[in-house]
């Protein structure tokens, strides 16, 4: 096992959780070998050094956390290599109200300032769709101003 890869791989773990797919990428840009790194991933996911369960947690938090809606991280999460069950898996160890949080995330960029027109309010709905809102969880805001 190429011991290089290795620091670097836990150098990397150990300021964040990375997927897989982030890890093999981020060595691979230090110019080394696939065949090599992945030994060492094997060794990592063996050695519970790399969790994708972890990393989804870790996404998934940090999103929210910034007023990120559902379909805003499902895409994050599918381009950083997390399966589908692993997704799922997180989302009922982290629980979301995603109705309070698109509230949250409303209230914080518009305030209350009222909405002035149809333009106005198809700008704000392209904000929170943006950010990975479904239009019942939008709707259920704009109701409220």
């Amino acid at each position: 096992m190429n011991k290089d890869i290795l620091h670097q791989s836990i150098s990397y773990l150990a300021r964040r959780e990375h997927t897989q797919k982030e890890l093999v990428q981020k060595l691979k840009n230090k110019g080394f070998v696939h065949d090599e790194i992945d030994e060492v991933l094997h060794f990592l996911i063996e050695n519970n050094y790399q969790s994708q369960f972890r990393a989804a947690q870790s996404i998934i938090r940090n999103r929210v956390s910034r007023g990120y809606g559902q379909f805003y991280i499902q895409n994050e999460l599918k381009q950083k290599g997390i399966s589908s069950d692993i997704e799922r898996m997180a989302y009922q160890d982290e629980p979301v109200d995603w109705f309070e949080l698109v509230t949250q995330t409303y209230l914080k960029k518009y305030g209350d300032i009222a909405i002035k027109d149809p333009k106005d309010k198809a700008k704000r709905i392209r904000f929170l769709q943006s950010r990975g809102f479904s239009y019942d969880e939008i709707a259920s805001v704009l109701s409220l101003s």
